[in-house]
């Protein structure tokens, strides 16, 4: 037997006003703010970590998502931590995994309703693990090309945290384009084997302008503070640092982490977040690397060949070749 349900006037409107809140409760769930937590093992002033925890904060501030995150965390107490953020609700965790690779993945493996995008050399692993690095070689091209046309030395001196895929790169394209104006030109290289250790970087900046290096690149903090000191120049990396030294940086290479953070949250928002590289949203082309270079420093020649280079990568037509293996020097 059929019921037939007969409302009157006000039994209609009851009906259609709780029709209408259910429609806006909805609404509202589907707007919720993400919840996203982010690790880190450096302080978030640190310049790789930076450029990813200010996009964070930025999406906090638009009400995009709810962030929350934790700095200084040893690689021995990483796992700890990314377990306790995938019970606490959060949605998307990002971190950087380059020294708990193997652990990271097992906690990801744990909790298949968490997406993670982490820092890593590695590969992708599905459902829910996906990666990026720091793919801004080719504004490090550029700014090779600028200190390869700038240096009378003819000595570089380049100091790196670790030998690492994601340094690497950065470094031979450096290297590449300081060549490709400037054959004469050799290189020092050192690496500190800390992310995080000015005064080891400092020491090490000083030893290789006393052996004639009149310009240094500052993959690390400490680098450009020797610079400035000895009344050389610095190209910086990541972040604009030319404020904090003035007259010292000659050009930088910049990291944009706003177009991959904003992709990640969207994807995780929809639906459509997979086991794959985000590292790509760091290319000129995605707006996630640009360059930045003191004019007045540089000169107009090195300014005007290094925006005619920009200019053909951004039209395809120059591709800055990616290498991750340990740049030596020469």
């Amino acid at each position: 037997m059929m019921m037939k349900l007969v409302l009157g006037r006000r039994g209609f409107v009851s009906v259609m006003a709780a029709g209408v809140a259910l429609a806006m409760s909805g609404t509202a769930i589907a707007q919720e703010a993400l919840k996203v937590a982010a690790i880190w093992t450096v302080p978030v002033e640190q310049q790789w970590a930076s450029r990813l925890h200010n996009a964070l904060v930025a999406a906090d501030a638009a009400g995009t998502i709810e962030y929350v995150y934790s700095e200084n965390i040893s690689n021995t107490d990483y796992e700890r931590v990314m377990r306790e953020y995938s019970e606490q609700g959060n949605k998307l965790i990002i971190g950087e995994a380059f020294g708990v690779e193997q652990p990271s993945r097992a906690v990801a493996e744990e909790y298949p309703e968490v997406m993670y995008l982490m820092g890593s050399s590695l590969q992708p692993v599905e459902p829910n693990y996906a990666t990026f690095d720091n793919f801004i070689q080719e504004p490090s091209y550029l700014t090779g090309m600028i200190a390869g046309l700038k240096t009378e030395s003819n000595q570089i001196g380049m100091i790196g945290g670790y030998a690492i895929p994601e340094v690497n790169r950065l470094m031979n394209a450096f290297m590449d384009g300081a060549l490709s104006v400037n054959p004469d030109v050799k290189f020092s290289v050192s690496f500190i084997n800390s992310w995080y250790d000015p005064p080891k970087a400092k020491e090490s900046a000083f030893a290789m302008i006393d052996a004639g290096a009149d310009i240094l690149y500052a993959e690390r903090f400490g680098v450009s503070d020797a610079a400035k000191e000895r009344g050389i120049l610095a190209i910086g990396n990541v972040i604009d640092t030319a404020a904090d030294y003035p007259g010292t940086i000659l050009a930088s290479a910049l990291w944009h982490g706003e177009p991959m953070i904003n992709k990640a949250i969207e994807d995780v928002k929809a639906g459509t977040f997979t086991a794959s590289d985000y590292g790509i949203y760091a290319f000129m082309e995605h707006g996630g690397s640009s360059l930045v270079v003191d004019e007045a420093l540089a000169g107009a020649d090195a300014v005007a060949a290094a925006k005619a280079k920009e200019a053909e990568i951004l039209a395809g037509t120059f591709k800055v070749e990616i290498d991750d293996s340990e740049p030596k020097s020469n």
